[in-house]
C-alpha cells in the first residue's frame, strides 16, 4: 500500500497507478519508512507500460526482470538499516540515447539495433543508479535525436497521451509520453535545441536545461553536439525535477565543459516567493507567435502580474533569427558522426530528415563554423544586457502548435519548422532554460511558457518554474492514462 499523511490511498494490484498523483519525495519517504516496497513500485511501473505502451510506444525496450532484481536490492538494503540513495526505489526510463548497462542504445537507428548491449552506465545513469533510481528500459527518441518529433524507423512512432494523433514532441518524446500518461515517475532527457523544453511543453510537465555542465556528458566518446547539449531529469513537477538534480549535478572530469559543485540542495530552496520582476517577451524580435498560443500565454503572464509580478515587455530580444548559426552546429555534429555513410547503401537506411543535416555539415567550411561560434558569444551578450534589469526572461515555449503524427507543427494553422524556433538560441547561449504549463489548447495539447535565467543561475529558474507553477494552477492531466 501506498500512503500519504499517513492515509492510505493506493494498494499496489489493486489498481493502475497514477505517477501523476505523487511526487518523488512522497514516494521516497514511503519506501524508506517500509509503508510500500521498491519491488512494489517497480512493479506499478511494469505492469503501467504493459498495459498502456501498446497505445504511446513511448518504451522502446524494458527489462522486467532486471528492474524486480534492483528494487529488491534495493529493499534489502532499506531492510539492513544501510544507507540509500536520495531516489531510492523511484522507477526511471532512460532516453535511448544514453548508455545504460545491460541495454543496447540504439540511437533510434537501424544502424545500431544490432549492437550489444552497453557494458556501463553513462554518467547521468550511474549517477541516478547511485542514488537508488530503478532502471526500467530505454525510451525512444528520433534517429539521433534530430528532430523535434519522435519517430524512427526500427520502433516506430510514439504518440501524445494528450491526444493521441499529435507527437510528443522530441527528441525526448518518449520520455516525455511516459510520464504526461502518469507510467513512470522520472525519466532522463537531453537538450541540444529544445529536446527536454518542447516534449515537456507538449506534455504538461515541468523541463528545465540546465547549465551546460551541470550535469556532464562526459565518457569515452565525444557528444555529437557537444557545444550545445547538456543532459538531466524529466518529471511533473519543478520540485521533482529540483530533487532529481540535487541528485544527479557535480563536474566530471572527462567533461570539458564540467561545472564544480555549488554544495545547494536546490529543492529546499524553492518556495511559494515570486520573483519581483520578469521580462516578458511574445516573439523575442524574431519569431511568429501562433495567435491562441499567444492568447494562452498572455492570460498566463497576466495572473503572475496580479499576483505581484512587475512585468517588463520588451518586443526585441534578438533581432535576428539565431536558428541558422544553431543550425551550423547541429548539421556540422551530424555530419562528424554519419558522413561516413555518405554514397553507402546504409545511408537510405537513416531518416530522410536526417540525412539532409549530414549532407548539410558536409559542405560546411570552417569560416561558417567560426561564425557561428561568433553568434554565440554575440547572442549571449544581447541576452546579458536583459539580465541587468530583469533576472528573468519569459517567452512561449514554443511559437506554434504540436506536429499531427506526420508532418511539422503549425503556427496560426499553417505547417511549419519554425514551431520551435524559441529554444535553440538558449543551447547557444548555455542559459538555463525551463518551462512549465499554463493551459490547455482547443488541440487538448499543453500550452507551456519558457523562463530563461542568466548564466549558471539555475535555482533562480527553478525557484520561479516552482513559483509559476503555484500561481497559474495547471491541474489538468491526459486523460486516464490514454
Amino acid at each position: 500500500m501506498l500512503l500519504k499523511n499517513d492515509t492510505i490511498i493506493f494498494i499496489i494490484g489493486e489498481n493502475p497507478m497514477d505517477f501523476r498523483d505523487y511526487s518523488l519525495e512522497e514516494l521516497v519517504k514511503n519506501i524508506q519508512t517500509k509503508k510500500l516496497s521498491a519491488r512494489e513500485l517497480t512493479q506499478a511501473a511494469l505492469d503501467n507500460i504493459d498495459k498502456y505502451d501498446d497505445k504511446l510506444n513511448a518504451f522502446c525496450s524494458v527489462n522486467h526482470e532486471d528492474a524486480l532484481l534492483q528494487a529488491e536490492a534495493i529493499d534489502s538494503l532499506i531492510q539492513k538499516g544501510e544507507k540509500v540513495g536520495k531516489l531510492a526505489g523511484i522507477p526511471v526510463g532512460v532516453k535511448d540515447l544514453e548508455d545504460a548497462k545491460g541495454f543496447v542504445t540504439t540511437f533510434g537507428s537501424e544502424l545500431h539495433i544490432n549492437d550489444s548491449p552497453a557494458s556501463e552506465d553513462s554518467i547521468l545513469v550511474k549517477r541516478m543508479r547511485d542514488q537508488g533510481c530503478v532502471i526500467l528500459g530505454k525510451t525512444n527518441t528520433p534517429e539521433f535525436g534530430h528532430k523535434g518529433k519522435t519517430d524512427n524507423i526500427p520502433f516506430g512512432i510514439t504518440k501524445n497521451p494528450w491526444n493521441l494523433e499529435y507527437s510528443p514532441g522530441g527528441s525526448s518524446g518518449g520520455t516525455s509520453a511516459a510520464l504526461a500518461s502518469g507510467m513512470i515517475p522520472l525519466g532522463t532527457g537531453s537538450d541540444g535545441g529544445g529536446s527536454i523544453r518542447i516534449p515537456a511543453a507538449l506534455g504538461g510537465l515541468s523541463g528545465i536545461k540546465t547549465s551546460q555542465g551541470r550535469i556532464p556528458i562526459g565518457g569515452d566518446t565525444p557528444p555529437g553536439s557537444g557545444l550545445l547539449t547538456v543532459k538531466g531529469p524529466m518529471a511533473n513537477t519543478t520540485q521533482d525535477n529540483a530533487l532529481a538534480l540535487d541528485a544527479t549535478v557535480g563536474p566530471h572530469p572527462t567533461d570539458i565543459f564540467s561545472l564544480e559543485s555549488e554544495n545547494l540542495n536546490w529543492s529546499e530552496q524553492l518556495t511559494d516567493e515570486l520573483p519581483k520582476t520578469a521580462i516578458w517577451s511574445p516573439t523575442m524580435g524574431f519569431s511568429t507567435l501562433d495567435k491562441e498560443v499567444q492568447i494562452k500565454c498572455e492570460a498566463a503572464i497576466n495572473s503572475l502580474a496580479n499576483a505581484g509580478v512587475e512585468i517588463i515587455e520588451k518586443d526585441i530580444i534578438w533581432d535576428e533569427n539565431p536558428v541558422d548559426s544553431w543550425m551550423v552546429f547541429w548539421a556540422s555534429a551530424c555530419a562528424r558522426r554519419q558522413q561516413h555513410l555518405i554514397n553507402t547503401d546504409d545511408f537510405e537506411k537513416i531518416d530522410p530528415l536526417l540525412r539532409l543535416f549530414i549532407e548539410m555539415g558536409t559542405t560546411m567550411d570552417s569560416a561558417s563554423y567560426a561564425s557561428s561560434i561568433d553568434a554565440c558569444h554575440k547572442l549571449g551578450y544581447k541576452l546579458q544586457k536583459f539580465f541587468e534589469e530583469s533576472p528573468l526572461i519569459i517567452t512561449p515555449a514554443t511559437c506554434g502548435q504540436a506536429p499531427k503524427l506526420e508532418g511539422d507543427g503549425f503556427v496560426n494553422g499553417s505547417e511549419t519548422p519554425s514551431w520551435v524556433d524559441f529554444t535553440m538560441g538558449i543551447n547557444m547561449t548555455r542559459n538555463p532554460a525551463g518551462v512549465i504549463p499554463i493551459s490547455l489548447l482547443e488541440s487538448g495539447l499543453p500550452a507551456s511558457i519558457q523562463i530563461i535565467g542568466g548564466q549558471r543561475r539555475d535555482i533562480d529558474v527553478l525557484k520561479a518554474m516552482h513559483s509559476f507553477e503555484k500561481v497559474i494552477g495547471f491541474s489538468e492531466k491526459a486523460s486516464d492514462h490514454v
